[in-house]
């Protein structure tokens, strides 16, 4: 069956699967709308938080482009974080801030 970029977490007793290292394929095209276009909350919609993607846009108009600093870090931060990591805490976590 097809995953779709996602490994299996749980042991599933093929030694095969075993040795095929864990893919988030999320995680690089959010970081890097994160850093690029962060300003129009395109990271946020491509993970699926359209009311986070929403008040950054707000945000960015509020404060004139002030607030575009926070997707760009977080687009930093989901590629320093490991592919694990990033989709249980975004993709299956649903945690929609740093």
């Amino acid at each position: 069956m097809e995953n779709y970029g996602y490994t299996k977490t749980e042991n599933t007793g093929n030694q095969q699967q075993a040795n095929i290292p864990y893919r988030s394929e999320k995680k690089l095209p959010a970081a890097l709308l994160g850093i690029l276009v962060g300003w129009l909350a395109l990271n946020k919609f491509y993970l699926g938080y359209t009311k986070e993607g929403i008040i950054q846009i707000v945000l960015n108009i509020v404060t004139l482009g002030a607030a575009s600093i926070i997707p760009f870090i977080e687009g930093i931060l989901y590629l320093f974080m490991s592919d694990k990591q990033f989709d249980d805490t975004y993709v299956y976590g649903r945690k929609g801030w740093l």
